[in-house]
């Protein structure tokens, strides 16, 4: 998926940008369900036990059991195929430590993106928020909402990109089309990412999930294009231009 990383400032050197990619490569390595060699396919081919896991991949199922909790059961690393697939919680967990990297080097202002999932800290070269735009699910080209944000992390799940590779876990044979985009802002990518799966395998009841947290904020469009959104997400919504 594409990598995004954006330094503000004397602290902007090579080196530690390089150092964020290379973090990347090792979570892809690692947790990849497309790579033969990959941890995460030896497990689900059942050619590594579990004594035998990387400390990440026992902190992943662990988080992830956790989030599961949380949800209420519609967060699920379970495929309907059996198999586990992490890429639901891996995203943003490997997106919150990258950015830990870059603050350990020292860096206040920054951007990091990985296949549509942000981190921001401080302000931009401009010296303003960044301004994070969401997408129309209809016309990917075309911005619907912009979002202006300094300290958090922005999260969207949903099906115009990649189809439907999100489930309910509790009705695992019904496709999720009521619903086709959900954003959600909260107080780092790690969180809003994982709530941002469960809240879209809730469908249309994911919104007031969302609204049930303190701290996070979201932005749904249904089939219909119709967009709902919780009663705080306007103190980061912007002007389109």
């Amino acid at each position: 998926m594409p990598v995004t990383v954006e330094v503000v400032g004397e602290t902007a050197r090579q080196q530690n940008i390089d150092e964020v990619f290379s973090y990347f490569g090792y979570i892809d390595e690692k947790f990849s369900t497309y790579k033969s060699t990959s941890e995460i396919t030896r497990v689900n081919n059942g050619e590594l036990e579990k004594a035998g896991w990387s400390e990440d991949m026992k902190t992943v199922f662990a988080l992830s059991e956790e989030t599961k909790v949380k949800t209420g059961g519609y967060f699920d690393i379970t495929a309907p195929d059996g198999k586990y697939d992490p890429s639901g919680i891996v995203k943003g967990w490997a997106i919150y430590n990258a950015a830990k990297i870059l603050e350990s080097r020292g860096s206040r202002d920054f951007y990091i993106e990985a296949g549509g999932d942000i981190q921001v800290r401080g302000e931009n070269k401009e010296g303003e928020n960044w301004k994070i735009g969401i997408r129309n699910p209809f016309n990917p080209k075309e911005i619907v909402k912009a979002v202006s944000v300094k300290n958090e992390g922005v999260a969207t799940s949903g099906s115009y990109v990649r189809g439907q590779h999100i489930y309910d876990p509790k009705a695992r044979s019904e496709p999720i089309t009521e619903i086709v985009s959900l954003t959600v802002i909260g107080p780092d990518i790690y969180e809003a990412d994982r709530f941002a799966t469960a809240a879209f395998a809730m469908r249309e009841k994911g919104i007031e999930f969302i609204e049930s947290f303190k701290g996070f904020e979201g932005y749904m469009i249904d089939k219909k294009g119709v967009a709902v959104m919780t009663s705080g997400f306007g103190k980061y919504a912007k002007s389109n231009a």
